[in-house]
């Protein structure tokens, strides 16, 4: 890219960090919608559910969610958030890297979580709290290659206009939803893939706007 299209990027950024909004949160169908092909009486577990926006709508689905979440001011704000639900429970604690004997729940989430734990023993513990035709469910960072040029480009011009649309009036300090600690990606989309696909056979990936991967793993129904 030459230098104008540099600068005019670093322009959109700058304008974008005015207009901040959760990218996580233009996931949140895709979750949705997997949550009902499980089932109205499924069992949910959300790791790293942040300040609790998912696990909220993911009740609305009909069975019991749990949320986990290590950060403790995020963990508070869920609370909040989901107070009055009787079908959730926020958990202040980090994802259990043991792998579990007795699957618990129909449907396990990561949303901009998984990044933060070690890729192998992270998916081999959410492979063991799977039950059998149930699903894992991924919305992911990966570290950006060339490859990923045209969805960042496509990216970053989309972040700024819907930023403005949501948040027309410049923010001073950033939403209560996107204060929770944060770490970069260090594994590319070709080497989370050639991971995932060793340890959950099956598994289905492809990459997606705003800096994100979404992902799929289907457990074997019972025979």
């Amino acid at each position: 890219m030459n230098t104008t299209g540099m600068r005019l990027l670093s322009k959109l950024g700058r304008f974008s960090d005015g207009h901040p909004w959760s990218h996580n949160d233009a996931y949140a169908p895709f979750v949705l919608w997997h949550a009902r092909r499980v089932g109205r009486a499924a069992t949910v577990l959300d790791v790293g559910c942040g300040t609790g926006s998912l696990i909220r709508r993911l009740a609305r689905c009909g069975g019991a969610v749990v949320g986990l979440e290590p950060d403790a001011r995020s963990a508070a704000l869920a609370r909040v958030n989901v107070n009055g639900l009787r079908n959730v429970t926020v958990r202040e604690e980090p994802f259990d890297l043991t792998v579990q004997e007795d699957p618990c729940y129909d449907l396990v989430t990561f949303v901009a979580s998984l990044h933060h734990l070690p890729l192998a023993p992270a998916l081999e513990a959410a492979r063991s709290l799977v039950r059998p035709g149930g699903r894992l469910v991924i919305v992911g960072l990966a570290r950006e290659t060339p490859k990923d040029l045209p969805c960042s480009l496509a990216s970053v011009l989309l972040n700024a206009v819907i930023g403005v649309v949501l948040h027309p009036h410049r923010a001073v300090v950033p939403p209560e939803n996107m204060t929770a600690p944060t770490t970069m990606p260090s594994l590319t989309f070709e080497e989370i893939h050639a991971v995932a696909s060793r340890v959950l056979p099956g598994f289905r990936m492809r990459r997606s706007l705003f800096w994100r991967y979404r992902a799929v793993w289907a457990a074997p129904p019972v025979r």
